[in-house]
């Protein structure tokens, strides 16, 4: 059980108002490190990769100001369905959160998925 740390990139060139947060190679057991998800209006997961027999992968969130916090609650789409996966998809997240992580929960030895979630602040930067 790895806590493995995020790559982050800014998707926009123009005004830096759109970034990734990209975890790789997750791995059953395995849970990201969390990012700042408060300043972000929206937000979307991809799951992809090798989900392995059983593999499954959610996406948590806190509102505790300490990322390393126990209180992670599992985040949901639009439909209001928890954001858990056993195959590669999709989902936007509704709820605002100080920390959000992804967590993988269930696989086997061949599982290894990539977690990247898309963040756009309301507001654009002016430059």
């Amino acid at each position: 059980m790895a806590i493995k740390a995020p790559v982050t990139k800014q998707a926009s060139t123009l005004d830096g108002s759109v970034y990734y947060a990209v975890w790789t190679a997750l791995l059953n057991g395995d849970s990201g490190s969390p990012v700042s998800g408060a300043e972000w209006a929206d937000r979307t997961i991809q799951f992809a990769g090798t989900f392995g027999v059983g593999g499954s992968v959610k996406l948590q969130g806190t509102l505790d100001a300490d990322p390393l916090s126990a209180n992670y609650f599992d985040l949901t789409d639009g439909q209001g369905n928890a954001i858990t996966k056993t195959a590669a998809g999709i989902e936007s997240v509704i709820e605002l959160c100080q920390w959000v992580k992804p967590v993988v929960t269930a696989g086997d030895g061949t599982t290894s998925i990539n977690a990247t979630m898309l963040m756009r602040r309301a507001n654009p930067l002016r430059q």
